[in-house]
């Protein structure tokens, strides 16, 4: 199942939210949600700075982890950033790939 790296960033009514329920409750709600599209939590971690929470998750396919991001952000409560996560493997893969590119100017 492919992995991905979200960020995420509360504002607003998210921020207020979070201090009533609490950590705790975010992640479980987090993963519930995760879980609906056929997902798995793998990590997820408070953090300071520009981005609240960063963590891991496994989805079926990137419909279904674009379908969550969307949800998620569609709220105004958490700004929600995926990456997809490529294995040692895959990259192995693409380095044996020779695609056709031109630089600009060249």
């Amino acid at each position: 199942m492919p992995k991905y790296l979200f960020e995420a960033t509360y504002a607003g009514q998210g921020i207020k939210g979070l201090m009533q329920e609490g950590g705790t409750k975010r992640r479980e709600t987090f993963r519930e949600a995760l879980s609906s599209v056929g997902g798995t939590l793998e990590s997820f971690y408070y953090a300071f700075g520009y981005y609240d929470v960063l963590g891991v998750f496994e989805a079926p396919d990137d419909a279904s982890a674009a379908a969550l991001s969307l949800l998620i952000n569609s709220t105004g409560s958490v700004n929600v950033r995926l990456k997809p996560l490529l294995s040692v493997e895959d990259l192995d893969e693409a380095s044996k790939k020779s695609p056709s590119y031109r630089a600009p100017g060249q």
